[in-house]
């Protein structure tokens, strides 16, 4: 559910979940046999059913007209966001009943203060103890910082910069641009140098070059943080303010010289493979065979460059630039990127400028941002336990069959679509065949042998954990490809593609209801985990991930008439979401967010073909009055209740490549006959559109 960030060491190319009147028409679901002289006058009670709260759906609204409220209304009403968040949905209410378990492991581990020394419940246990230990915290001040900021304060020249950027680099403090070992996307079976645009702190470089009001007063806040960090750290009020200044400035030139998040959905632009030599006389203030050399890369010949133009620019920036001004960007990256593990002013500040991006009303207990950073850095260590608490083998078993039905429907989806000739839907068939599927955890756990943590310093602990993750990066370069690892954490609740290793992915977490429950009936499971399977499959041939193929090489596989057809299919959906404005004057970037809508498209479409299939045949009863169909969308739209404020919709809009909840749930919803069918909506109810109209891809 999340895409690609080239940023997560893994840089896992991952493609996360992560989220007309019709007046006349009455779900079937609240009419009641009419009492006749043969019948008693109380019809019997329709069976209750399990896995789906029908106290969620607001039985005022019309399905017809507003599923997203139909479906979720009383359970949007009745829970406001809380303060200390930007949203409030199904993931999050999962995600703090994983929380729970999560700190219950960590508490223990932290109280156990006779672990072994190495293993890993010692270093889960130091590591949390320290994090949650914010009088040391406070009482260390600067101490343990201090060394880091003497190296850059040494730099005299543009040489040193240069010098002391890969120890930078492997404190993963994002200065500049990004730097990892990944699969070569042509060579799917070998790992590369991949170098990627980055060294921004706003989370869009859309926040550095637009001029409407909103953008003026983040850049305004941004600068006041950028301000009173530099005075904490004891820069005079005029100097503070002059070093805001410069690295706003230097910033916006790497904002300028960034490709726009649609640009960056392109894999064969972002792919630029090139010798090393050949990147040195086209970025030379880089000094990138000595930075290489620098991080343990000193045996690549060639790099894979996600955006030359990027680097033009910065090479020039290195060049231009004052040593003085990089010098204080760099300080400013290392900082910011601490925050949480300096004295809480550092992270106060780092907050208040947050909530004007988010409108966060209050900070997050200091347990669960620590949780957070502990499952970062060790969280295949505790995350043995947690599978050990939270997850059983035969929820594992069910999830498999579920995956089994599912990749059988999107086989006979292919082998039915009208619009593909044979020769494409060949190759995308023996794609589906070559599927990985991982369920639950990994088979073979990380080992944190190498990575010493103490009850010391959080700091400390925070340094080593992001230097062993990026050793352990680079030491996969020249290795065959480890395809056991996994990208996400076993409690996560999310799932992902990944292309380049043409597999899905689906952690523990989610293995939950509302996604998955093995008492609900099949409908309801089928309409939360069924589509979200559903969802990372179609990753797979969404308008990213049909560009891989079977080997998860980046490889056109279509004929150019099948290529055509299917981006008139996607210009649709592009044309629909386009449309959608969850805030006034604020409208969903239809092109940002067009492989998760796919997705959601896609997942859907399988899903119900999946349950019609293990359905068939089966006299199944209705459930809280409801039909197989009606708690399979039911279901679905239940997934993504979600309140979030106006601050994150927009923050949303700009930046994420999953569309807004609601419009997730009735996207999809509008294009499919099988809904109208389900809850007898009339010609021109606002959920229908005309045929013409309706978009289909698999």
């Amino acid at each position: 559910m999340n895409h690609k960030n080239p940023f997560t060491l893994a840089a896992l190319a991952a493609a996360g979940l992560a989220l007309g009147g019709c007046a006349s028409s009455q779900p079937v679901a609240s009419t009641t046999p009419a009492a006749t002289p043969e019948t008693p006058p109380m019809a019997a009670p329709a069976p209750k059913g399990t896995g789906l709260n029908v106290a969620n759906i607001n039985t005022s609204a019309d399905p017809c007209d507003d599923f997203f409220e139909y479906a979720s209304g009383n359970w949007l009403k009745n829970n406001p966001i809380p303060a200390a968040e930007v949203r409030w949905g199904s993931f999050n209410e999962l995600a703090d009943k994983n929380n729970a378990v999560m700190r219950q492991i960590l508490d223990e581990s932290a109280a156990n203060t006779s672990a072994a020394k190495g293993s890993n419940a010692q270093k889960v246990g130091d590591f949390y103890a320290s994090a949650m230990d914010s009088a040391a915290i406070d009482a260390a001040g600067l101490k343990y910082l201090q060394p880091e900021l003497d190296r850059i304060s040494k730099i005299k020249t543009l040489k040193d910069v240069q010098a002391v950027l890969p120890h930078e680099m492997k404190l993963q403090t994002g200065a500049f641009y990004g730097g990892y070992v990944g699969q070569d996307e042509k060579k799917s079976d070998e790992y590369a140098v991949n170098l990627y645009q980055g060294g921004l702190s706003l989370p869009d470089r859309d926040y550095y070059l637009k001029d409407d009001a909103r953008s003026k007063g983040i850049r305004a806040a941004y600068t006041t943080y950028l301000t009173n960090t530099f005075k904490m750290l004891g820069d005079a009020p005029a100097t503070a303010a002059k070093n805001a200044a410069a690295v706003l400035a230097l910033e916006t030139k790497l904002a300028k010289a960034s490709k726009t998040r649609v640009a960056l959905r392109d894999p064969q632009a972002n792919y630029n493979k090139m010798t090393l030599a050949e990147a040195n006389k086209r970025f030379p203030n880089l000094a990138l065979p000595a930075t290489l050399k620098g991080v343990g890369l000193g045996a690549a010949q060639q790099v894979i460059v996600g955006q030359p133009e990027f680097f033009a620019a910065l090479s020039n920036v290195m060049k231009q630039e004052s040593v003085g001004d990089l010098k204080t960007y760099m300080r400013w990256h290392l900082v910011s990127s601490l925050a949480s593990a300096l004295p809480k002013a550092y992270g106060d500040e780092q907050f208040r400028f947050s909530q004007v991006l988010t409108g966060a009303k209050r900070q997050q207990p200091r347990w669960k941002r620590m949780l957070r950073s502990t499952d970062g850095a060790l969280g295949e260590a505790f995350g043995q336990v947690y599978v050990e608490k939270a997850f059983t083998p035969e929820t594992k078993q069910k999830a498999l069959v579920m995956v089994g039905n599912i990749k059988a429907a999107m086989g006979e989806h292919i082998q039915k679509l009208d619009w593909m000739s044979d020769a494409t839907k060949t190759e995308a068939l023996k794609k589906l065949a070559a599927f990985t599927v991982k369920i639950g955890y990994p088979d073979k756990w990380k080992d944190y042998s190498a990575l010493n943590i103490s009850r010391e310093s959080y700091l400390k602990n925070v340094l080593a954990a992001r230097e062993w993750s990026y050793a352990d990066n680079v030491t996969k370069f020249g290795k065959p490809i480890d395809r056991q690892e996994w990208g996400m954490t076993p409690p996560t609740v999310n799932a992902y593609y990944n292309p380049s290793m043409n597999e899905i992915v689906f952690p523990a977490g989610i293995m939950q209801p509302p996604f998955f429950d093995p008492n609900a009936d099949d409908a309801v499971n089928y309409g939360g985990m069924g589509a979200v399977i559903g969802h990372e499959i179609t990753h797979g041939f969404d308008d990213q991930g049909r560009q891989y193929d079977a080997q998860g090489n980046l490889r056109d596989w279509w004929t150019k008439e099948d290529a055509d057809k299917f981006q008139v299919r996607a210009d649709m959906v592009d044309k629909q979401y386009s449309a959608f404005s969850p805030l006034d004057s604020v409208f969903v970037n239809g092109k940002l967010t067009m492989g998760e809508n796919l997705a959601d498209f896609g997942g859907l479409a399988l899903a119900y073909s999946a349950l019609q299939k293990a359905n068939a045949g089966k006299d199944v009863p209705k459930f809280d009055g409801f039909t197989p169909e009606q708690r399979f969308f039911l279901a679905w739209a239940q997934v993504w209740r979600t309140n979030a404020r106006p601050e994150y919709l927009r923050q949303q809009v700009m930046t994420d490549p999953h569309s807004p909840a609601q419009y997730r749930t009735v996207g999809p919803l509008m294009n499919m006959p099988e809904f109208y069918e389900a809850f007898g909506c009339k010609e021109n109810a606002k959920m229908m559109r005309a045929q013409a109209e309706r978009a289909k891809i698999w």
